[in-house]
């Protein structure tokens, strides 16, 4: 199945001597949403980009479908995680080459389903070029909710398994933001999916959330138990509260 599974998992980054993550033991089961919250550099991202591979363990392991991914055949394993990270990355090729990626045998009819699905359609066919409009090195000619949209539009057309998504809204603009979403749930659906949350206010609904501290899981479970039991994950909801109050105070 598509469960992911950290067992007693600690790492260290290359050339430094502190944890990132120590101890960290969680399942997200198939088919739900896993939340990441904490303060920055608890260890959120570490998580997210372990699953990938991007970095391996320096203890404990990572499983999907209860094999070890160190096990996994590299291509089986990018066929079974899509992500969505903050740092989008596009290549200087065109857009259409930029959502291909993600499945070299897609027909640009599948990319235009894709990319159709991500919300991005529309502003590719304005584009001098249309979907043969050149990036730019890092996708320096899109703007960062633009960016964010090709990358959705990837994950949508290799509709892997395990979804991984980093705050995939955080370079929107107010007037994107309500079709990245609609373009988000979409890609979700029936999918395991770990998201890390910065907006509290949208994983409110997850079905589990892990929340992180100097690199360990401190506390987990639903959004409700949560903010009752008082802990980090009720300080971290009350500051997200009192920061939707908050005006600017009137000039004079």
């Amino acid at each position: 199945d598509a469960s992911v599974t950290f067992d007693a998992v600690d790492f260290i980054y290359p050339n430094r001597s502190e944890r990132a993550l120590s101890g960290a033991s969680f399942t997200a089961q198939d088919g739900t949403v896993t939340a990441l919250v904490g303060p920055s550099g608890s260890g959120k991202s570490t998580i997210a980009r372990l699953i990938p591979r991007f970095y391996d363990v320096t203890a404990g392991a990572i499983r999907i479908g209860g094999a070890d991914v160190r096990q996994i055949p590299t291509d089986d394993l990018m066929q079974q995680v899509s992500f969505v990270f903050q740092d989008t990355f596009l290549f200087h090729e065109s857009i259409r080459e930029n959502i291909r990626i993600a499945k070299p045998e897609a027909t640009d009819q599948d990319i235009e389903a894709a990319a159709r699905q991500a919300m991005a359609h529309d502003f590719i066919m304005e584009m001098p070029d249309g979907y043969d409009t050149i990036a730019g090195d890092r996708g320096t000619r899109l703007s960062g909710g633009q960016r964010q949209r090709i990358t959705i539009a990837r994950a949508i057309l290799r509709d892997a398994p395990i979804l991984v998504l980093d705050e995939a809204t955080a370079f929107a603009d107010p007037e994107n933001e309500a079709m990245i979403i609609s373009a988000l749930a979409s890609l979700m659906r029936n999918k395991t999916v770990l998201i890390i949350a910065h907006r509290l206010s949208t994983i409110t609904d997850a079905d589990q959330i892990l929340v992180l501290d100097h690199g360990e899981i401190v506390e987990s479970g639903k959004h409700e138990t949560l903010v009752a039991g008082g802990g980090l994950y009720a300080r971290l909801w009350k500051n997200h509260e009192e920061a939707q109050g908050w005006k600017l105070a009137n000039a004079g």
